[in-house]
């Protein structure tokens, strides 16, 4: 990932586990194209390959953790599957990237999302201090 200018961007693989429906031909087809994709853009510079994601989990949420379900969102039939960090200056460029996964071809969806320069819990608290500063000016 470009650090010096903070340049990036997840994509986020959605799936309802499309793959369980295909061939094995066909499996072997779209791991030979993605294998192949991966390894264009890494070529060019353009992504870190991510992982793939377990299809378990845990959700903590509540005043100090209290609550852990089964997870990742056991609703839904679609959930994150994995991701792939892209480092690209635009998201329209992150998009075309997004757009040219071959395993859209096939179901599911990716998520295109803005790395953050910083964690929002410091930018409110910055926030917070100047008018704090205000108040006792």
């Amino acid at each position: 990932m470009n650090t010096q200018d903070q340049n990036g961007y997840m994509l986020l693989y959605r799936s309802d586990e499309f793959y369980n429906r295909l061939s094995h031909q066909e499996l072997q087809t779209l791991m030979n194209e993605n294998n192949a994709w991966i390894q264009r853009l890494t070529a060019q510079g353009k992504v870190k390959p991510g992982r793939a994601l377990e299809r378990r989990g845990a959700i903590v949420s509540g005043k100090n953790g209290r609550f852990v379900t089964d997870g990742p969102f056991a609703e839904s039939k679609e959930a994150i599957g994995g991701y792939l960090l892209v480092d690209v200056e635009t998201l329209d460029e992150a998009i075309a990237i997004a757009q040219s996964i071959p395993s859209l071809a096939h179901g599911g969806s990716i998520e295109v999302r803005p790395l953050a320069e910083e964690c929002p819990l410091d930018v409110r608290a910055r926030e917070l201090a100047r008018e704090e500063q205000l108040v006792t000016v």
